[in-house]
Formats: structure tokens, sequence, C-alpha cells
């Protein structure tokens, strides 16, 4: 009789560890989560202080880019780093008490709370010029000191360029974005 009670042991504890298991995966990709959006991840010091003063430069032949490998690179762009870059230098100007930054394929979402010693537009310029100076000119940038839109643009974090089930968020963001000043330069706004 011990062996058929042994049995029914074992899966149960199989079953329990297991579940405890789903649950610390849950738990370490919520973890994982936060810590993405955390600034204070970026405040260790770059490991070779040389490598990062030093200038970019690379030098190719047209031969060397002839060749099947490089036919089929893909240019690519890390929007976390580029909204992450966008956010940081928005937010070293005085005015400005938090910034949401989203980066899509073909827009750069930015909301703000700014405090009431800035002008609307001049934070809209500082906002938009910024995003501008960083990104691709084809990247279209909308701005707005509506805080609650920072909510919004963070529901879609965890989104991707490859499932385009955003594109009404992405537009009823942008619609009222529009609402806002877009900058002193703005032809919209």
């Amino acid at each position: 009789m011990k062996p058929k009670l042994f049995i029914p042991g074992i899966v149960l504890a199989v079953t329990v560890i297991s579940g405890c298991a789903a649950n610390d995966n849950a738990m370490d990709e919520r973890n994982e989560n936060i810590s993405e959006l955390d600034p204070a991840r970026e405040l260790q010091a770059p490991a070779d202080d040389e490598l990062n003063n030093r200038l970019g430069y690379v030098r190719y032949t047209k031969d060397q880019l002839n060749n099947d490998a490089e036919r089929n690179h893909a240019v690519t762009m890390d929007r976390t780093q580029m909204a992450n870059m966008i956010t940081r230098i928005i937010l070293r100007n005085d005015g400005f008490n938090e910034v949401a930054t989203l980066v899509t394929d073909e827009e750069v979402l930015i909301a703000y709370d700014k405090n009431e010693d800035i002008d609307e537009d001049i934070a809209a310029d500082i906002a938009k010029k910024t995003a501008v100076s960083v990104m691709p000119e084809f990247f279209d940038v909308y701005v707005s000191d509506n805080d609650t839109l920072i909510r919004d643009i963070h529901s879609l974090h965890n989104s991707t360029t490859t499932n385009k089930n955003y594109d009404n968020t992405i537009d009823s963001i942008i619609d009222e974005m529009k609402n806002s000043s877009q900058g002193k330069d703005s032809e919209e706004g």
C-alpha cells in the first residue's frame, strides 16, 4: 500500500512546485518590466571611460558590403534607448517635472508635466526640438502638456511595431496631443 501513497504524494509535490515556479516567473517578468522602466538602472559608470569618450568611426569599401550577409543586413534602432535619451534630455531643462516618451516606427509621442514657471509654447518647443534633434527626420513628433496622456503612453510600452493592434490608441493620443501647443514654430497647434 505504501507505493500507492508515495506516487500521489510525488504528483502533488510536483504540482505545488510547478505552480510556485509559474508564479515566480510571473513575478520575475513583472520585476523585469519595472526594472526596464527605472531610470536609475543607468547610473552605473561605464565599464571603460576611454571607450565611452571615444569618437565613433567606421570605414567600408563597396566590395566589403557587396556580399550576401550585408545585402540582408537591416538597419535597426533601439526605440527604448531613443525614448530614454529624449526623456532625459527634456528633463534636464528647468520647468519639467515628469516626461513620458513613446517611439513607434513612425511617431514620437511626448507627454509631460510642467510647472507654471515655463510657458506652454516654450515647453512644447523644448520637447519637440529635442526629439527632432535625436530622431531621423521622417518621424512625426507630437507633444503635449496634458499630463493625463502620460498614462496613455505608458499603456503602450510593451507594444511592438509588428503588432499594429495599437494604431487606434496611437491615433486617439495624437488627436488629443494636437489640442496642446506643438511649439512656437509649429504650423499645427
